[in-house]
């Protein structure tokens, strides 16, 4: 080919890349300008989120087309600004900050057991013989004074007849002081006012004397029967009294914090689903079980009906809400990744504002806020994870265009 004809088709080459180049510039600049919308485009960002932007667009190798920036989206008060078809299609949502009565119930399951104040152990402090056992049985209620049995003891007759002859020479102080003494022996072996009452009236020493109930209740064991013979500390009958019960329930220990003495518990005997005991925290035992990681509480109830029996299951629940009207949002609007507990201010206009919290109590699917927001700020409660993202990429697009990201 001749040499002019080269030269021509290398002019006409440089020129067809020349046109195509300002073609393409004119095209990046009308989309800086237009990008499909009124604003200016400042740069495109990497669709995936990472430091990578390009002034015009382009795709990643996975063919995606890289996001605009607009001038606008930086309002340079750490809002971020979202548009409305965005905010349209994630289902961003918002609610305001309200003061609220926070109820926070604690729900565990107890077990009801007897007042361990109120057993009693009927046993002698001497050698004796049950004559006769009254008619009385396991599960029977008696009452304080009531004659559980006969018994005949050497060591009270002998005391008896001491009294008695000391109550004959009571006219000088010696006597005075001798009745007293042979009065406390009989006090001291536990024999009953009563039958001393009655010796005092009678002058008569008894063959046996009446042993009588020392409390209310119910009879839970009866080891005594007919003409056995009884040593000194041997249990004859066990009394419980009923008229007041324990509930003992273990509260796990990230919940031990919410208890305390005088709390009002309601409850719920699973033998009655229907009724609802009221009673208060009474005791919160001073040790944790490490195996199960929960501390054991005492409520105390009243039990006029006896309908409360000892093993019974139960569930408890402590009201542990605070009764003034505190700063509460729902849980979803609070962004926790452990190390940070985020809400999002909605300031309008599609502007949001990442704003850290300090949380209080949980309950009834709100959670008290004791600082970062006032009553009546609006905050994203649906979607605000995407915002979130949106708010930490322009932080992060920010830093790599200052020089502070990776290089």
């Amino acid at each position: 080919m001749p040499v002019q004809k080269v030269r021509y088709a290398v002019i006409a080459a440089l020129c067809a890349l020349i046109a195509t180049a300002t073609c393409a510039q004119a095209i990046a600049a009308d989309d800086m300008t237009k990008g499909n919308d009124s604003r200016r485009i400042k740069f495109y960002r990497n669709p995936m989120g990472l430091p990578d932007t390009s002034p015009v667009p382009k795709k990643d190798s996975m063919g995606m087309d890289y996001i605009p920036v607009y001038d606008d989206d930086d309002a340079g008060d750490g809002t971020v600004k979202i548009s409305s078809g965005k905010i349209q299609k994630t289902g961003v949502r918002s609610e305001r900050v309200e003061k609220r009565v926070l109820n926070a119930p604690v729900r565990v399951p107890g077990t009801i057991q007897l007042d361990e104040r109120r057993v009693s152990i009927v046993s002698f402090r001497f050698e004796g013989f049950i004559e006769q056992v009254a008619n009385v049985t396991t599960g029977q209620h008696v009452h304080k004074g009531q004659p559980l049995m006969r018994v005949y003891s050497p060591a009270l007759s002998s005391a008896s007849a001491e009294y008695l002859s000391a109550l004959s020479a009571k006219a000088d102080a010696v006597g005075s002081q001798g009745m007293k003494g042979a009065r406390r022996r009989l006090e001291n072996l536990g024999m009953p006012e009563k039958a001393i009452a009655d010796l005092e009236r009678n002058r008569e020493i008894s063959l046996s004397i009446p042993w009588l109930a020392p409390q209310d209740g119910e009879i839970l064991d009866r080891a005594a029967v007919n003409g056995m013979r009884a040593a000194p500390g041997d249990m004859l009958f066990r009394i419980a009294d009923h008229q007041i019960i324990w509930v003992l329930a273990d509260i796990a220990e990230r919940d031990l914090a919410l208890i305390s003495i005088g709390q009002r518990a309601g409850v719920r005997p699973r033998a009655y689903p229907d009724r609802i005991f009221s009673g208060e925290v009474a005791l919160i035992y001073p040790h944790l079980n490490a195996q199960t990681r929960t501390a054991r509480i005492r409520i105390e109830l009243p039990n006029p009906d006896g309908l409360l029996r000892p093993d019974m299951y139960a569930d408890v629940e402590i009201a542990t809400g605070a009764d003034a009207p505190v700063l509460t949002v729902s849980d979803s609007a609070v962004i926790d990744s452990g190390e940070r507990r985020v809400v999002l201010l909605d300031k309008g206009d599609g502007r949001f504002e990442p704003r850290a919290v300090k949380l209080g109590r949980r309950g009834d699917g709100r959670v008290e806020i004791k600082e970062g927001v006032t009553e009546n700020d609006k905050v994203v409660v649906s979607a605000n994870f995407l915002i979130d993202a949106e708010s930490n990429l322009k932080a992060a697009l920010q830093g790599f265009d200052s020089g502070d990201g990776p290089q």
